[in-house]
């Protein structure tokens, strides 16, 4: 999914979250000011203003459209019923981490917690990004139990806090590396270690 398969956006918005997007990959997220944008699509700043508030406004609607994307993505992928639990958590962390290859601005507004710590509004919807991931996964992981693919060696939310700590710490390391680490590779590896640990 694009951000133009959406309809909540403008054709006008999504050209400015595109620029901005294209203005973290290659700046950093502190480099993204309404000045530099403006300049970036050769607009005024006041024009820019008659689309969206603020930064942190463009960060919201950079959120909104990540989170619609990966429900979607998600719900093709949890759907499978047929498929073992250990397959569709391979599924989820290879359309995960994939769509951070993709998409990398992203993960530098994930991991930007100084611009969350002062906006209740972008912390509510990073973790609702949270939660969202957290509740697929588990519902993987109880399923497993049930069918006893998977060994309760804790409840499948300890689980899933497991799964989800080492995969953040995955990609900050792939942030860090300037995207130079392989990330899928990377990702896949934890996840098979995981995996031995916890398969019946």
């Amino acid at each position: 999914m694009k951000i133009s398969d959406t309809n909540i956006f403008t054709e006008r918005q999504i050209e400015i979250m595109q620029a901005a997007t294209q203005r973290i990959d290659k700046h950093g997220i502190q480099d993204l000011t309404i000045k530099n944008l403006a300049a970036d699509l050769e607009l005024s700043e006041a024009a820019l203003y008659r689309h969206f508030k603020s930064k942190n406004d463009i960060l919201m609607g950079l959120l909104n459209y990540f989170i619609l994307e990966m429900e979607v993505r998600l719900s093709a992928i949890i759907s499978q019923a047929e498929v073992k639990s250990e397959d569709l958590l391979k599924q989820v962390f290879d359309s995960q981490l994939g769509s951070f290859v993709k998409n990398p601005a992203i993960v530098s507004v994930i991991f930007s917690e100084g611009i969350f710590q002062f906006n209740k509004d972008l912390n509510t919807r990073i973790m609702q990004m949270m939660k969202l991931m957290q509740l697929n996964i588990q519902s993987v992981i109880s399923k497993g139990i049930d069918a006893g693919q998977i060994r309760e060696i804790a409840d499948s939310s300890t689980i899933t806090t497991i799964i989800m700590g080492s995969m953040r710490m995955t990609v900050l390391k792939w942030k860090l590396s300037g995207h130079k680490s392989n990330l899928i590779h990377d990702g896949t590896t934890v996840l098979s270690g995981i995996l031995n640990m916890i398969r019946k």
